[in-house]
């Protein structure tokens, strides 16, 4: 009797009990591809992480910071705050387009008023705390000047009902067209206290270590990292992925295993 054991993009194995032969054909990797528009959450692994895009978040060389301000108490001035607090040796390009709020520089760092602005115009990171319904727009922003990968800190999306799932639907299918990569929404975003990057409006940045933090909760997140400063305990990266847009467990754990 022959049992055949078959695994669509695995090698194939035909093993017989009559024989003690034992032949293996190894089949080629699937041809690499686009993430396909019809899934936010089918990605291809090949295609992906063949250029390490999550290098963008996590080693940044420059970060465009939206809905930046100085006003007390914001989270714009917190997550701003901890960028030029803890250097991560990329430069820092703070954007805020709310007219009450302007100015020619925040905390002594010029500000722009939309990213089209700065002259630079080579954006690895864009982080985005602004109101859910000024979002869409600023993704648009993003994918006109080229930006690698985005942090939405902004709460409000399909979290809140169908309305804000429509929102949240329309916002990926720019950042897919323009080939970014979305950390959130709704998150406390990301730390990597290897490099000093503090990319988040907690408090503190977690000490360097050797073990990497994920949640999807930004209220474990915080808990976690104030009992980690207490415990003197480190990680190589702390992670909040809120609602999992685009970027998912499998994609941060995929890149920190590399």
């Amino acid at each position: 009797m022959t049992t055949d054991v078959l695994d669509q993009g695995n090698p194939t194995t035909t093993a017989s009990t009559t024989t003690t032969t034992i032949s293996t054909t190894i089949m080629p990797p699937p041809p690499l591809h686009h993430r396909s528009k019809s899934s936010h959450t089918a990605h291809d692994f090949w295609n992906h992480f063949q250029q390490r895009p999550l290098d963008a978040i996590f080693r940044p060389r420059s970060v465009a910071l939206i809905g930046a301000s100085e006003k007390e108490g914001s989270v714009g001035r917190t997550i701003l705050w901890n960028l030029l607090s803890s250097p991560f040796g990329g430069t820092i390009y703070p954007v805020n387009n709310n007219r009450h709020q302007r100015r020619d520089n925040i905390f002594g760092v010029k500000s722009y008023q939309r990213m089209q602005d700065i002259q630079e115009r080579e954006i690895d990171l864009c982080i985005i705390a602004v109101p859910a319904r000024a979002v869409k727009d600023v993704m648009q922003d993003c994918v006109n000047v080229g930006a690698k990968c985005a942090i939405i800190i902004s709460a409000g999306f399909k979290e809140t009902g169908a309305e804000g799932a429509i929102l949240e639907n329309e916002i990926m299918d720019i950042a897919r067209d323009g080939s970014i990569r979305v950390v959130g929404p709704n998150c406390l975003g990301v730390m990597n206290p290897i490099n000093g990057l503090n990319a988040t409006f907690a408090t503190n940045i977690a000490k360097p270590g050797n073990v990497a933090f994920i949640s999807q909760s930004g209220a474990m997140c915080t808990s976690i990292l104030d009992w980690s400063l207490q415990a003197n305990v480190g990680f190589s990266a702390f992670i909040s992925i809120g609602s999992m847009m685009d970027v998912s467990w499998g994609d941060i754990i995929y890149y920190l295993g590399e």
